[in-house]
């Protein structure tokens, strides 16, 4: 996997609005923040502009991408926000120069696809929180460990053991994010292969038979009996309907991925909270369940 260049103080990030449509207003205090750690900002035409719930059309977000991509002066590109709009552009980009000369994209959510894309490339980019969820009373640790990902720092981290984790130790390139994004994509030019990796998973909104149908998809395919190991994240906000599905979102995991023997770990925390640690998609990691504590650990930098 190819490490684009950690940034420096003095560097230039620029925001676009990859899906939904934002107001500047609404990621000042994310400019502000990204501003504090020593990096010039560069708005895209896409910040500020709508198309119905998009920041702007296809092709203005497509052009305002593609800019930042193809300009050298610019260090990393990060989405402003997730929602929906992501994949629609996919196909439109032209990745050569990035390629060439890669850099930082950051984002999570809907940018999954984008992330995975990316990964497929053999590029590794950041799973990490936005401008539109910076700076808040309670996102330090987020926003902290994009800086120290941005700026080439070590990362490691540790959370207390839950009750339903699967003990054990993996080592794997680390992919993964969003569920349902990841179900949309498969047999897609942005689809990736799940052997060997360490997948981490979260999701938003979602019914809880849904998150039951796509991990029903993914274990048909094959995806989870070759894991190294798997993380799951923070899945909030989910729905049932009026005659109740019956399993939690862990109850519905350990169920698809009984007998596979990797370690898991659940309530990992990564996802549509305040407290979003970045992931490193496509760095190689050593995920370390046991009893007590959770460590993962990135490995190279």
């Amino acid at each position: 996997m190819t490490i684009p260049a950690a940034l420096q103080k003095g560097d230039t990030v620029g925001i676009v609005c990859l899906a939904n449509k934002i107001a500047l207003q609404d990621i000042q205090p994310g400019i502000k923040l990204l501003e504090s750690w020593g990096l010039r900002v560069v708005l895209g035409e896409s910040v500020g502009a709508e198309y119905n719930q998009m920041g702007g059309s296809d092709e203005v977000r497509t052009a305002d991408f593609q800019r930042m991509l193809d300009d050298p002066e610019i260090k990393a590109v990060i989405s402003a926000r997730g929602g929906y709009g992501t994949t629609r552009i996919l196909d439109q980009i032209d990745f050569a120069g990035f390629y060439t000369q890669p850099k930082w994209v950051v984002g999570f959510s809907d940018v999954t696809a984008l992330l995975c894309h990316l990964h497929r490339m053999g590029i590794e980019c950041l799973h990490a929180t936005m401008p539109k969820l910076m700076a808040q009373p309670d996102t330090q640790e987020a926003d902290e460990s994009l800086r120290r990902a941005l700026f080439g720092e070590t990362l490691s981290y540790s959370i207390p053991s839950h009750t339903y984790n699967q003990i054990g130790i993996a080592q794997g390139l680390v992919v993964g994010g969003n569920l349902i994004l990841l179900d949309t994509i498969v047999n897609t030019p942005s689809d990736i292969d799940y052997d060997g990796k360490i997948l981490f998973l979260e999701d938003v909104g979602e019914y809880y038979y849904n998150i039951d149908r796509v991990l029903v998809h993914m274990r048909r395919m094959g995806r989870l009996r070759n894991l190294a190991g798997l993380i799951i994240g923070q899945f909030t906000e989910m729905k049932d309907n009026q005659i109740p599905f019956g399993k939690t979102v862990n109850e519905i995991v350990l169920e698809h991925c009984a007998g596979y023997g990797y370690p898991i770990c659940f309530d990992f925390p990564v996802g549509h909270v305040p407290h979003n640690l970045a992931m490193v998609v496509g760095r190689e990691a050593k995920l370390k369940v046991d009893v007590k504590e959770v460590t993962l650990e990135y490995l190279k930098f």
